[in-house]
């Protein structure tokens, strides 16, 4: 997307990337564009649009990711200092907004605790019936020329547990800055 999130009259390109990176990018002179902020997220991003969604008069950066969380950035400060002994006052609108968000918290727990009950119940039951769920899986395999590597990106809405690749040649694994995998080699059993 293109938008003005530093408020200075020429619009800013937001990037959203398959890594997880948002960037923003300002063109500052003729030539290449310039990096002025980037944010990492946990996985990939599906779509990235700025405007004004929160709070009037204060740009945002928001990103859909690919399990179909939105996640937001803000211009607004997020801290707020107040003179040596000085008590912070929350504004009326500032604490029912916490109020709010406490009550449906709560409500989201009891909602949860319900559900694990009645997934108890019915698990329990001589009539319960087992399945795995379908998970939609994000794959990518893609050469990357500069190293002669390729890259192996794998995404589903739950939590990877293992992974196997197994091969008939034999290959090397390069550990990149944000695996957080454990690898582990095996030899393979020629019969």
């Amino acid at each position: 997307d293109s938008f003005d999130i530093l408020g200075d009259g020429v619009k800013e390109l937001l990037v959203g990337r398959d890594d997880g990176m948002i960037e923003i990018y300002n063109f500052e002179s003729a030539d290449d564009p310039v990096l002025l902020h980037d944010y990492a997220l946990s996985e990939s991003i599906s779509s990235i649009q700025g405007g004004c969604v929160g709070k009037d008069g204060y740009d945002e950066i928001l990103a859909a990711t690919y399990s179909g969380w939105l996640t937001g950035l803000t211009t607004e400060p997020v801290h707020r200092e107040g003179g040596s002994g000085e008590e912070l006052k929350l504004s009326q609108e500032m604490q029912n907004k916490i109020s709010s968000l406490r009550n449906e918290l709560e409500h989201l727990q009891m909602k949860v605790l319900q559900e694990r009950e009645k997934y108890q119940q019915s698990s329990q039951s001589s009539t319960a019936v087992s399945s795995v769920p379908a998970f939609s899986v994000n794959d990518k395999f893609t050469l990357n020329k500069d190293d002669a590597s390729y890259s192996l990106i794998l995404e589903v809405q739950t939590s990877i547990d293992n992974v196997l690749v197994q091969s008939d040649v034999p290959i090397d694994l390069l550990d990149v800055d944000k695996n957080s995998a454990v690898v582990s080699f095996s030899s393979c059993d020629s019969e």
